[in-house]
């Protein structure tokens, strides 16, 4: 059945996940300790964050995680109880370090037109918050192709459970089948399956082909081959 709507993901497959969040994270810890260098050495030991390369390993809880489960995480390394409080202070701060930190994959504002364009409805669904997901596709020219964008916090649940997918197939009046979601982790893959949609990887995030090919049904280097792709689908 042909495409006609695609879901995207956002950190390492819209925006480079490393070189945005990696530099971000560590101005973002250094603020959120607040002098505290024994927390912030236990801060970088919990989100597993290489201070050499300035990078969050594959392992983090920062690659696919939400607030819901970074919060809680942070608050304890922190020696805080304030849980939802700390989560809404990260999220402030990587919002606030947004504009001089993002480097967006390829150029996604000329992809996401090529293929409105073509006719599909495109959307976003991140573990972000769906505040931080209007400002970056705000910031990365994205928001004149997009007609439906969720976070974690927009009601319809965090992948890898399907809310989102399933709440764009509501959203477009489309079939399962006739929808796509494109990510970098197995939470998305994971969450696209369970929807009925099509998964698609890019290994343009922190995860290798091995971890994703089991779990998708097509594996690209980047969006930069979705047009291709989806045109044979």
């Amino acid at each position: 059945m042909p495409l006609k709507a695609i879901l995207f993901d956002k950190d390492g497959t819209l925006l480079d996940f490393d070189l945005t969040w990696g530099a971000a994270g560590y101005h973002v810890m250094k603020t959120i300790a607040r002098g505290d260098e024994k927390g912030f050495e236990r801060l970088v030991d919990v989100t597993h964050y290489d201070l050499e390369t300035r990078r969050y390993r594959p392992t983090s809880e920062m690659v696919a995680g939400s607030l819901d489960e970074i919060g809680p995480l942070w608050a304890k390394a922190l020696g805080r109880d304030d849980h939802s409080t700390v989560g809404d202070e990260i999220n402030t701060l990587f919002m606030a370090a947004a504009p001089d930190y993002i480097v967006p994959l390829d150029d996604p504002a000329a992809i996401l037109s090529g293929l409105v364009d073509k006719g599909y409805r495109l959307g976003i669904a991140t573990n972000d918050s769906e505040a931080a997901a209007l400002q970056q596709a705000e910031i990365m020219g994205l928001m004149p192709h997009l007609d439906f964008i969720v976070g974690h916090d927009s009601g319809h649940g965090r992948k890898p459970d399907p809310g989102m997918v399933e709440a764009f197939v509501r959203h477009t009046g489309l079939s399962p089948q006739e929808i796509a979601l494109v990510g970098d982790s197995t939470h998305d893959l994971h969450a696209a399956r369970k929807a009925g949609a099509v998964a698609i990887a890019v290994l343009s995030g922190p995860a290798t082909r091995e971890d994703l090919e089991p779990h998708a049904d097509h594996v690209i280097n980047s969006i930069a081959d979705l047009p291709d792709l989806v045109a044979r689908i």
